[in-house]
């Protein structure tokens, strides 16, 4: 017979054939084919009685196999296959059913304490679960609030197989009966289930998270559960979790959809990481509910991704929201903008989509309806964190006649606003143009407006500000971003009052356990300033600033004082400071005398081996040149002493006296401290090294102080064989052959004239036809005096004819035969006159 063996009692209950009851149980309620109490019973037309979806079951196998439907228990063939509901019998059954599933909800309200078997309570436990599952018309009999809290008491066992059952539980008997979840609820269980999502095994969070999904069920449960410390961000975890199973990653992110209709939980869930609830209820919700979620956005920690997604997400409903007349909105709006600009990213998704316009209206309209001050002052914050990220600005309009953030008008305006208000906005209105100032495309228009509105002062005097930090710093780092451009300007400032630039110094100097960025700000701005301003350099020796500019970089070089992120330009600046004292001296005893106290030249050919730190070598190149030019003025002659009696009267007799310890280049007494003398401190190997380096700048200040040996008045030519011992010949023959820059060949081609001079260095040299060629390019395409020296240049290797050599020696010629003549004429005379 077709599914013979389709009903073996293989679908039976796991514990027995039968369901396990306390009343007894009739034949008549079993069905021969699942051998299971019915639940809807139906009788064919030969009187025996199937569960209904065992006998389709049976009757579309008999189908499937070709043969005629049957009777499972006769096997005869049946003619009419209607099925007749069992009214009667299922009504029995059910009446059966109830009280047998009474009598087992009694037993297991007499289980379920703690104290009792572990076999008895998950009995019980199970018992619950069926009954729940199989009888829902009695629900209101397990609904029983000491039943539930009974098994509810069952999640502080001990027994870890026991507080999972009682989850399993409790996630059936609470399952569309919001009596139960509210009983369920009560006190501090909720907190208990939540903890399970952290402590319990894999099973055991999956049965929690299902627990709690049926409680957020409830609208009234959502913020008591979203309340529990702890209960979102371990939701959240799950739905992000690639160890969890399918299950529970669902379930817990269905229940984090149940919550969001609490605000206080959206607010919880975007504060850790789940952002999207908040970002649909600010596009989608109701005025207040926008500003909430705006507000809130404003306050959140983010990170750059998100900011990104935000600015995407809600950028152009913030912006609308500016635009609005209802302050509270505008508020919450410009709030949630500054929190998500202060990232390129995101930045530049809200100039996309129109940010500018709204943020330069808000900042200089005045009238009804204006924005105060505070918000003002968020405002210029946005524009400040815009502006930072070197977008090309010129390019986008912010004003009604075209005008862009650099246009001149608009920068005016900036600059008077900042002139007008108080310090908290004045502070972020000079960061908006120090933004602006940083980028090379916007800083000459910036420059150009500070020029045309005499701002200058106003802007120098905010260096003197000692109660507003962020004020000062903003007003040093845009005057160093212009230094460059309106150093004479600054300088005349700066002189202007002892004030500023002594306060400028203190920051510099001050002591501090890292270097700080304003301390970097302060010394770019003073190493940018005219270093040939005497009244400046003079002020600063006379305030002991080098001094204790000296101290600092001695205390940066040994390691004691530290800043990782500024250590390095905070270096170089003091050095060019520090160098800046060199160009006084023609002109300043003073500064004669402190290089000589300080022993500068050998400071800095301390600091010209400062290997990867190009700016510190160029200014310290340069300061060795000034010195250098001053150690012919600075060398000491010695006194000869006086010729004896026979010497004075007989010359022959003399011989030049021996001075030891004379100088080969500036003939007299020279050392390293009082003259600056560069051969006395071994400086020509160490300048010679820096031709080779790879900056144009730093070679071009190495040829430099080079070329103060070679000066007239000095002895040029062994200034040559010195540099020629230092292997240098070469280096500086190899600037010339690369003519990187003209300001380079222009030095070069001066120097290899001189090196020329020496006639066995030119014999060698003038075989060389590629330095012959760029002598040639130099006499023919450089300035009018560089020609000149390309010229001689060129004589010395005797590819121009040196006419003058050949006049002067034809005249020299000329001079020695009229001298023969003339004495023939004297001694024909004096024969005569004999």
């Amino acid at each position: 017979m077709a599914g013979s063996g389709s009903w073996d009692g293989s679908q039976s209950d796991n514990s027995s054939q039968f369901e396990p009851g306390i009343d007894n149980i009739y034949e008549a309620f079993i069905c021969p084919l699942t051998k299971q109490v019915m639940h809807d019973p139906v009788t064919l037309e030969n009187g025996q009685t199937f569960e209904r979806e065992a006998i389709e079951i049976w009757f579309k196998e008999c189908r499937d196999n070709g043969q005629p439907l049957s009777c499972p228990i006769t096997s005869k063939e049946l003619s009419v296959t209607d099925l007749s509901p069992s009214i009667a019998l299922r009504n029995t059954i059910e009446e059966w059913r109830a009280r047998n599933d009474a009598l087992k909800l009694d037993i297991a309200r007499q289980s379920l304490y703690l104290a009792n078997a572990e076999t008895n309570i998950l009995l019980a436990l199970k018992n619950v679960r069926d009954i729940c599952r199989n009888i829902r018309k009695i629900r209101h009999r397990v609904r029983n609030p000491q039943l539930v809290r009974l098994i509810t008491d069952m999640l502080k066992s001990s027994s870890h197989e026991v507080r999972y059952k009682a989850l399993q539980t409790l996630q059936v008997v609470v399952e569309g009966d919001d009596e139960s979840k509210s009983i369920v609820a009560e006190g501090d269980n909720v907190r208990t289930i939540v903890k399970f999502l952290a402590q319990e095994q894999s099973k055991g969070r999956e049965a929690a998270v299902s627990v709690l999904f049926e409680l957020s069920k409830s609208e009234s449960l959502c913020e008591k559960i979203g309340s529990v410390r702890g209960a979102i961000i371990l939701l959240v975890g799950l739905t992000s979790s690639n160890s969890e199973n399918v299950s529970t990653v669902e379930k817990a992110d269905r229940t984090l959809t149940n919550l969001e209709v609490s605000e206080d939980n959206v607010r919880e869930m975007a504060s850790n990481g789940r952002l999207q609830p908040l970002l649909a209820k600010l596009l989608e919700g109701s005025p207040e509910t926008k500003i909430s979620m705006a507000s809130y956005l404003g306050e959140l920690a983010l990170n750059n991704e998100v900011r990104v997604i935000v600015a995407q997400t809600v950028g152009s409903s913030l912006i609308d929201l500016m635009r609005t007349r209802n302050m509270r909105q505008r508020e919450a709006a410009l709030r949630a903008l500054n929190n998500i600009s202060t990232f390129e990213g995101s930045a530049k998704v809200l100039i996309d989509t129109g940010i500018l316009p709204p943020l330069i209206k808000d900042l200089f309209y005045v009238g009804p309806n204006q924005l105060p001050i505070r918000l003002k002052e968020v405002s210029a914050t946005i524009l400040a964190n815009i502006v930072n990220i070197g977008y090309d600005f010129y390019k986008v309009p912010v004003g009604p006649d075209h005008q862009t953030l650099v246009s001149e008008e608009i920068v005016e305006n900036l600059l008077q606003l900042t002139s007008n208000t108080g310090p908290e906005i004045q502070g972020k209105l000079l960061a908006v143009l120090v933004g602006l100032t940083s980028c090379p495309n916007s800083v000459i228009n910036v420059v150009s407006a500070i020029r045309n509105s005499a701002a200058i002062i106003s802007l120098v005097q905010f260096v003197e500000i000692h109660e507003n930090d962020d004020l000062r710093l903003a007003s040093i780092k845009l005057l160093h971003n212009i230094s460059p451009h309106m150093s004479e300007e600054l300088a005349n400032a700066l002189r202007g009052t002892v004030g500023q630039l002594g306060s400028l110094v203190s920051i510099i100097l001050e002591n501090t356990p890292t270097i700080t960025e304003e301390q970097a700000a302060a010394a770019g701005l003073l190493a940018e300033l005219p270093e040939r301003d005497l009244v400046l350099t003079t002020r600063l020796l006379k305030d002991g600033a080098f001094e204790k500019i000296i101290s600092k970089i001695n205390g940066i070089r040994q390691g004691e004082i530290r800043g990782i992120r500024f250590e390095r330009t905070f270096l170089e600046r003091l050095v060019s400071i520090l160098a800046r004292i060199t160009f006084a001296l023609t002109k300043e005893t003073q500064a004669v005398s402190f290089c000589r106290e300080n022993n500068l030249t050998l400071f800095f050919l301390e600091l010209l081996q400062s290997n990867s730190q190009d700016n510190i070598q160029m200014a310290s190149a340069i300061a060795l040149e000034n010195l250098s030019l001053e150690s012919k003025n600075l060398t000491r002659i010695p006194e000869l002493p006086p010729p004896n009696y026979c010497v004075s009267i007989f010359s022959c007799l003399s011989k030049p006296p021996v001075v030891l310890g004379i100088c080969k280049i500036h003939q007299g007494i020279c050392s390293v401290r009082e003259s600056f003398c560069l051969v006395e401190g071994q400086a020509v190997d160490k300048l010679v090294d820096l031709l080779d380096h790879e900056n144009e700048k730093v070679v071009g200040a190495a040829l430099a102080a080079l070329s103060t040996l070679l000066e007239d008045g000095l002895e040029v030519e062994k200034g040559v064989r010195l540099i020629d011992e230092a292997d240098g010949i070469t280096p500086i023959l190899n600037v010339l052959l690369e003519n990187q820059t003209e300001n380079l060949r222009i030095r070069a081609v001066w120097m290899v004239e001189r090196i020329l001079r020496i006639e066995e260095i030119a014999r060698e040299v003038g075989e060389e036809q590629n330095v012959t060629a760029a002598l040639i390019d130099a006499f023919q395409n450089a300035d009018f005096k560089t020609k000149q020296i390309a010229e001689n240049a060129l004589r010395h290797i005797d590819k121009i004819p040196n006419f003058s050599e050949e006049l002067e020696l034809s005249s020299k010629v000329d001079k020695h035969c009229s001298l023969r003549y003339k004495n023939f004429l004297m001694g024909v005379n004096s024969k005569v006159w004999f």
